[in-house]
């Protein structure tokens, strides 16, 4: 699939942008594989503009890449053999020659890896910034980063030199599970929510898929297959930000196979708690691992805290490739699949489906007209697990139970959801609503259902705000 998808909120902040009489500065960032290029790329195609992307190379060859780039895109060759010795000085040449009557937009992609090896660029482009603001110079400047924590330190932070310069900013975040089915627009509901737990809302994941193929054969051809992109995706993730991979590793096949606790982790990794703060606060940057709590209206303890893989690409191949590579290369994908895989692909389905009615519990309620403020979240304790909590300010708790499995009994699915609503804290007295989220409804109640429920039809037909 060629066609570019979604995005539409965020082309909109850029055209405005664009538009505007003003000189403008706009960091975009987010994890690497959200497609933060290709949006720009798609934002350029028809304007004045110049896109630079760094990498890890001495300064000197930046330099040279980006005079020839910048004689490209404004149509003067003579700038490609200009000779410069700094980014001031390649800079002060292309605003001296930038085409006039039109913005002109500078994109530098992969920022941190130029600013790395010039360090004065932030502060120049602070003066630039400066002084182009004052003469309402028609400049767009556009700095992308894939490494959330550099972009939100040294681009956006208090420290760097560029805080308070920005007109806009754009954290750009997965796509939704709506958005993420319209690569595939033939296929089933159920087949884009399966994929959608196997590649989550990353562009780059999804395009790999192919509708012609089952999802079986899609896990076999492109997770399986040595030869395969995304194989290696995880591992070449981890290796472009991080040092120390094998215990980055060893943390991430901890919490696939079960172990969200700190405790727990150290207990498989050897890796001691207070040294497991330093690698899990890299993992958050990254976007890749979360920390979550029990959600009540109570302030949650920390020990109460798990962690959680967020990446679903990552999750899948710590859950099911990296402690079976042995067996796979030996194998090979089918057997690795009929053995490995299969026998537990619902149940790490139904964890996906948990995951999507966390996410589409917000639209729910602004189609239910709910117009007070909420969280989302989940809840477990010693005895009780709840997949979907909705906290509201308006006295309200929704309690969801989900079902990616087939329903024997609707009865006793309510009865156990009940048993669940009881359970729960509610020192405030907040009424308690019941939700079943279902891959497919009975066909028929044998009494009348007590709980709303919601199936993944319905989930996936409910009002984007895409």
């Amino acid at each position: 699939m060629d066609a570019f998808v979604g995005r539409h909120r965020e082309l909109a902040a850029l055209e405005a942008s664009y538009k505007s009489g003003r000189m403008e500065f706009i960091p975009i960032y987010g994890r690497r594989r959200i497609g933060k290029s290709e949006l720009i790329l798609h934002f350029i195609r028809d304007k004045k503009a110049i896109y630079f992307s760094g990498k890890k190379a001495p300064e000197a060859l930046q330099l040279r890449e980006f005079l020839e780039l910048a004689a490209d895109g404004l149509g003067q060759p003579l700038l490609a053999q200009a000779a410069v010795s700094s980014w001031r000085e390649a800079l002060e040449l292309i605003l001296a020659n930038r085409p006039a009557g039109i913005k002109l937009v500078l994109v530098l992609d992969e920022f941190q890896w130029t600013a790395q090896a010039s360090p004065e660029l932030p502060s120049l482009l602070q003066a630039i910034c400066d002084r182009e603001s004052r003469k309402n110079t028609p400049l767009m400047l556009i700095v992308c980063g894939s490494y959330m924590g550099f972009m939100e330190k040294e681009v956006l932070g208090r420290e760097s030199p560029l805080f308070g310069r920005r007109t806009a900013q754009i954290l750009l975040k997965p796509f939704s599970y709506q958005e993420a089915g319209q690569f595939h627009p033939q296929l089933a509901t159920a087949d884009k929510a399966m994929i959608y737990f196997l590649c989550g809302g990353i562009p780059y994941y999804l395009r790999f898929f192919s509708a012609s193929d089952s999802i079986p054969m899609n896990i076999r051809r492109q997770l399986l297959n040595d030869y395969a992109a995304l194989f290696r995706e995880p591992d070449f993730l981890l290796r472009e930000e991080l040092k120390e991979i094998e215990r980055y590793c060893g943390i991430l096949f901890a919490l696939a196979s079960g172990a969200p606790g700190a405790r727990q982790i150290t207990d498989k990794t050897g890796i001691s708690e207070r040294n497991l703060h330093y690698y899990f606060q890299n993992l958050i940057e990254l976007g890749y691992v979360s920390r979550r709590h029990p959600l009540t209206e109570q302030t949650p303890s920390p020990r109460q805290g798990q962690f959680r893989i967020e990446d679903p690409l990552l999750r899948f191949w710590f859950r099911f490739v990296y402690p079976h590579q042995a067996f796979l290369g030996q194998n090979g994908p089918d057997r690795m699949f009929a053995e490995h895989i299969a026998p537990h692909l619902d149940a790490y389905f139904g964890e996906g489906f948990e995951r999507l009615c966390r996410e589409v519990l917000p639209a729910l309620y602004r189609q239910e007209g709910v117009s007070g403020s909420y969280t989302v979240g989940e809840y477990w304790d010693s005895t009780t697990q709840i997949d979907v909590v909705g906290l509201r300010t308006d006295n309200r708790v929704d309690l969801g139970e989900c079902k990616w499995g087939a329903i024997r009994s609707s009865v006793s699915l309510e009865e156990e959801l009940s048993v669940r609503l009881r359970r729960y804290p509610n020192p405030s007295n907040a009424t308690l609503q019941g939700r079943v989220f279902c891959r497919r409804a009975p066909r028929r109640f044998s009494r009348p259902p007590t709980h709303r429920w919601h199936t993944l039809e319905e989930l996936y037909a409910l009002p984007s705000r895409c």
